[in-house]
């Protein structure tokens, strides 16, 4: 019990009064949720992956075995999404706003809080979620933009918007200036801390502003959807990621922290995809909106299961 109760108090609970400000913002003022997209996408988003890939420490031999499983894992998880497609016959903007609901997870503002929370500010473990999250990151940023345009715009259209996305040219950047022991200037360097520090605050802004355009009366449709997204984020997605790293034969300090990172909720990615692309907004913030509570019970029970010493 106190295990739940210091996850709600310190991770879930911060997170839903954000969310909270933001229905309550645009319930008063109706906000443009297209200005807030962008600037999550073009400013604080790369700003927290160049600022965590800058500063953490990640050597060459860990970064090969998440890679390795995240591509296992990612992999798994298409097959059994594009099973439940399948099932539901879902037309071509649902088919990516399920995908992206389930292979995108919150790995950042949601999974490196929970990662300090449940290994007690390991490094070791924090160096496991910085390269999850930046590959969480860089899928829902060229993936997933083909993702959602691939049933109404050309291969060059899309491309050219992959292209246009900073974090393309942040990940490179930050690893050669690490790697290279270049330090920044001050000058720049405090910009990059301000737009890093304001990434979480003002992506779940965001989907608080999302979530209060929307009526909260569930069609039943949607719900079975939602629900379906929820069981398949929040529930495959540890029991996968548990059989992969037992095949895989990992540590299990590693095993643990990539079993505790897949068991996040829908990311953010989804929702500011959904609105910048115009496809099911409804769908992909209600998605996130859902797995983000039911989180509280699921990744409760993972941590629980993986006995660790909280």
């Amino acid at each position: 019990m106190s295990i739940f109760i210091h996850i709600l108090l310190t991770n879930v609970l911060p997170m839903g009064i954000m969310i909270g400000i933001g229905v309550a913002i645009q319930r008063a003022f109706k906000l443009d949720i297209k200005t807030l997209s962008k600037l999550n996408f073009y400013l604080f988003s790369p700003a927290i992956m160049f600022d965590l890939l800058y500063t953490t420490s990640i050597s060459a031999n860990v970064i090969g075995k998440i890679l390795f499983f995240l591509v296992l894992f990612m992999a798994a998880q298409y097959l059994i999404v594009e099973f439940v497609i399948r099932l539901r016959g879902y037309g071509p903007g649902m088919k990516s706003a399920m995908r992206n609901s389930v292979l995108f997870y919150n790995s950042a503002n949601y999974g490196i809080p929970l990662n300090q929370l449940a290994f007690a500010g390991n490094k070791e473990t924090l160096a496991v979620q910085v390269v999850v999250m930046m590959i969480q990151s860089l899928v829902p940023n060229t993936y997933g933009i083909y993702n959602v345009n691939a049933h109404k715009a050309d291969i060059r259209a899309i491309m050219k918007t992959i292209f246009s996305m900073p974090i393309i040219y942040v990940i490179p950047v930050a690893f050669l200036l690490r790697g290279f022991d270049v330090a920044i200037p001050q000058p720049i360097a405090t910009p990059i801390d301000y737009l890093s520090s304001a990434f979480i605050g003002t992506a779940l802004i965001t989907l608080g502003v999302q979530l209060g355009n929307m009526e909260w009366r569930i069609k039943r449709s949607l719900l079975i959807d939602v629900s379906l997204s929820g069981m398949l984020r929040l529930v495959a997605g540890p029991l996968l990621a548990w059989l992969i790293v037992w095949l895989l034969g990992l540590d299990k300090l590693t095993a643990a922290a990539l079993i505790v990172s897949s068991a996040v909720p829908t990311s953010l990615s989804s929702v500011l995809l959904a609105v910048e692309f115009d496809n099911e907004a409804e769908f992909a913030s209600q998605s996130v909106f859902v797995s983000t509570i039911l989180s509280i019970l699921t990744v409760t029970a993972v941590i629980f299961f993986l006995r660790l010493d909280i």
